[in-house]
């Protein structure tokens, strides 16, 4: 798949986004998504198509074409890329030729609630009791390695799972490690970045756990970090912004919502707590290479108009975080009002399904 165009200020994209993908071809050299050195990045926007649940996959990726946009991160779920469906092989070469038309580029993700098990919300993952469960899910994210592989992606995503019940955190650690190393393999196969998600409640929560996780297995070179800026502004001791240059250096797919302190809920921008511009400045600074991906998976009843929105506030916070722009260290002329020194997460929240939400 060739490399996205590049899109000019005339035609509306934001002086950080529009940066084109790295070369598939040259992942020998260095992985996609690695940090650079030298001058700020320009930052490249993504939205999940976790958001857009209510569209067909085309459709979907014809409007963030449309929108400005330089990539997508690709949930595959029944109704997007289903990866259990027959002919996978055929639909992704589909959807390649697609990408590559729309100039987009992409994040392969495997957060869908229901794709192995209509009853389980992300059920089984890599902690479940069962070996013959758990290696469900070893197959299905070896599985999106080679979509990935397919589509040129930058990176792969995945989580741990919730500890389930009456299972010891060291029992829970080593299945993890040992359920994690056939797809590592995968993606070293591939010279393609697995890219682990730290998740509010999970066994891998915070950004110290994929640390604990990354010395278990060695420190294998493409074990690399998802983060959440939501998260960070949920449970993380640090600022969202100095999460950014703590994870710097493994960081290789990024997501970005609205979030408050100690709720777990995805938020539209302008809802919640952060405050954007020196978090997208640390991005460029540290010379993050991959996308930065809106993450809104409640929201697909009005995925059209928050994608359109999302996009929007995105330019803004990223033309207030330019250094040198009026704001660009979290004054009030920023779209956020600073959200203040980090402190102690309280206890965690999850925010309820909310009734009768479209």
């Amino acid at each position: 798949m060739t490399a996205p165009n590049e899109r000019s200020p005339a035609q509306g994209a934001s002086l950080l986004d529009g940066a084109p993908a790295a070369d598939p071809t040259a992942r020998e050299a260095s992985a996609p998504g690695v940090p650079t050195q030298g001058a700020p990045a320009r930052l490249r926007f993504g939205y999940g198509t976790n958001g857009l649940t209510d569209l067909r996959l085309d459709d979907a990726l014809g409007l963030l074409a449309d929108l400005g946009y330089s990539g997508v991160g690709l949930t595959l779920d029944h109704m997007h890329l289903d990866p259990l469906a027959p002919d996978l092989a055929a639909r992704t070469q589909k959807v390649a030729r697609r990408l590559d038309q729309l100039g987009l580029t992409v994040t392969v993700e495997t957060g869908a609630r229901y794709v192995l098990d209509p009853r389980r919300k992300h059920g089984p993952s890599l902690l479940d009791p069962d070996p013959h469960r758990r290696a469900e899910r070893v197959r299905l994210l070896i599985r999106a390695v080679q979509v990935a592989t397919d589509l040129g992606a930058h990176a792969v995503h995945c989580f741990s799972g919730i500890t389930p019940d009456g299972t010891s955190v060291e029992t829970a650690w080593s299945r993890l490690a040992d359920a994690l190393l056939p797809v590592l393999d995968a993606a070293s196969s591939a010279r393609l970045p697995l890219a682990v998600e730290p998740e509010p409640g999970h066994l891998l929560a915070g950004l110290a756990d994929f640390h604990h996780l990354r010395h278990l297995l060695g420190d294998p070179e493409l074990l690399g970090l998802t983060l959440d800026i939501g998260h960070c502004q949920c449970l993380e001791p640090q600022s969202p912004a100095d999460c950014v240059r703590a994870a710097a250096p493994w960081l290789r797919h990024v997501q970005i919502e609205d979030m408050r302190r100690g709720v777990h809920e995805h938020l539209p921008f302008g809802d919640g707590e952060i405050d954007f511009p020196p978090v997208l400045r640390a991005l460029a600074e540290t010379g993050y290479q991959g996308l930065t991906v809106v993450e809104l998976p409640r929201h697909s009843h009005a995925g059209p108009q928050l994608a359109a929105q999302s996009m929007d506030f995105l330019r803004q916070a990223a033309a207030f975080g330019r250094p040198g722009a009026p704001g660009g260290s979290g004054t009030p002329t920023s779209p956020r009002a600073p959200s203040g020194p980090a402190t102690a997460p309280p206890p965690l929240r999850e925010a309820p399904p909310r009734g009768g939400t479209p």
